[in-house]
């Protein structure tokens, strides 16, 4: 058996062990390590030793590849934010935003929906956390809803959709772990973002009013004695809605500004984070604590995934894997715009089994080196990644955000129509991926504002 064909029972054994159940993370640094003893114990003509088995160089790999993820000073802004979103989280800033957006939204068709895919934006942008936002918007924005009379298919898709935008809108975690995989500058990346970020946010909430208009009965409107009034309704967007957002636009703006590195800003988010909910007195010694243990166990994670991905792209390009899979893109004889069709169809079915940080971290690397080829901009390949990305969570039978409503809804609502509800939305990020190949600049005109036409 040859090392590409090793390479490619890997790499389908690796998928296979996922759809098992098997945790992703660990099952990565076992194939790794397998398959890289391998490697190493059927290299040149004699036969392998006791003394060649335990001095086998996967396991200084292992140890290289380890130390690499955790001297990266890229990836310290990610318990950085992380902390930020878990501490705004559980300072109750999001139910009074919600509330306060739904409440000066009440003039606009669906208005209840609008304010939870905002609310889902900006909160999302603060925590970078799908699973924690749909999560507390399920909680807080279903029930609201469904007690508007809302219907619960539209509902449930408005949240799922709404609460996957945060690992596109800068200062977004995904973003931070592309930059350190791509070895991209993040000040770039964040900037490339924005925009595409905010024409996926504003065209679902163009969907929303336009479904709303077409069939009002699935969103009724509020009855204006239900609602406070006006001067006060102002007056808590005032309190809940401007807080927030400037920490966000501080953050954000010392990063694209210059003033800040991704960490530096980060800790200042945190920092934020805490005088927030100091400022709406929710900060409490338990939520702290609450805050620092999911930030620990979330970032913990997201380094063994690193540490994991790396050893096993590593023996997959020592088996031959890389160049195999180059050889064979190449043989096809593809122009540019084809490539990036079977790479993001590819990125797209993937969507299906596996999670944004399992096919960014493991499959990404392999295009990588193939975009020069093609004479592809780096940063537009990341922008259709990261809303390509944006499907895994919405792509049914694996739709995580789908399963992440269903689990604190309980018997409220099914599965299938958590998945019927999803399918508009799906449909929106293809459409914005198709805009952005046609329209790069909606990707690339920011960057290249703030800091100059990017050169290979």
């Amino acid at each position: 058996m040859s090392n590409p064909e090793v390479a490619i029972l890997m790499l389908t054994s690796f998928i296979f062990l996922v759809l098992l159940g098997f945790p992703v993370a660990f099952t990565l640094i076992g194939m790794g390590l397998g398959f890289g003893f391998y490697y190493y114990t059927t290299q040149g003509d004699t036969v392998a030793t006791i003394a060649d088995i335990l001095g086998n160089r996967v396991f200084f790999l292992f140890a290289d590849r380890t130390f690499e993820v955790m001297d990266n000073p890229i990836l310290v802004a990610i318990p950085l934010f992380l902390f930020m979103g878990y501490v705004v989280e559980r300072a109750n800033i999001v139910d009074k935003l919600f509330f306060s957006l739904y409440q000066a939204a009440r003039n606009l068709p669906g208005s209840m929906a609008i304010a939870a895919l905002i609310t889902c934006a900006v909160f999302s942008t603060a925590s970078g956390i799908v699973g924690a936002v749909v999560t507390l918007m399920g909680l807080l924005a279903f029930p609201a809803m469904a007690n508007a009379n809302y219907n619960r298919q539209f509902a449930a898709g408005v949240i799922c959709a709404g609460g996957t935008l945060g690992i596109l809108i800068p200062p977004s975690i995904m973003l931070i772990v592309y930059s350190a995989i791509a070895e991209l500058s993040p000040l770039r990346l964040y900037a490339a973002a924005v925009f595409p970020g905010l024409l996926l946010a504003g065209m679902y909430i163009v969907y929303v009013i336009i479904r709303v208009m077409m069939n009002p009965s699935i969103a009724p409107k509020p009855k204006e004695e239900d609602l406070p009034p006006v001067k006060e309704i102002w007056m808590n967007l005032l309190v809940s809605f401007v807080p927030l957002t400037v920490l966000i636009m501080l953050v954000l703006g010392s990063i694209l500004g210059g003033l800040a590195t991704p960490a530096e800003a980060a800790a200042m988010g945190a920092g934020g984070g805490i005088a927030l909910a100091a400022l709406y007195r929710s900060l409490t010694w338990t939520k702290l604590k609450e805050s620092v243990f999911l930030t620990a166990k979330a970032t913990a994670m997201v380094c063994w995934l690193f540490i994991g991905a790396w050893i096993f792209t590593s023996v997959f390009s020592l088996l031959g894997g890389e160049e195999l899979v180059k050889e064979w893109v190449l043989s096809l004889d593809l122009e540019p715009w084809q490539f990036l069709v079977i790479a993001q169809l590819i990125i797209f079915l993937l969507g299906w089994p596996l999670e944004w940080s399992e096919i960014l971290i493991i499959f990404v690397p392999i295009f990588l080196p193939m975009l020069e080829l093609f004479g592809i901009n780096p940063y537009f390949f990341a922008m259709l990644v990261a809303l390509n990305l944006q499907t895994s969570f919405l792509t049914p039978p694996m739709a995580m955000s789908a399963y992440y409503l269903k689990g604190v809804l309980k018997s409220q609502i099914e599965l299938v129509e958590i998945f019927k509800g999803l399918m508009p939305y799906l449909a929106i990020v293809i459409f914005c991926m198709v805009m952005m190949y046609q329209f790069p600049g909606i990707a690339l005109w920011f960057p290249d504002y703030l800091f100059g036409k990017w050169v290979p």
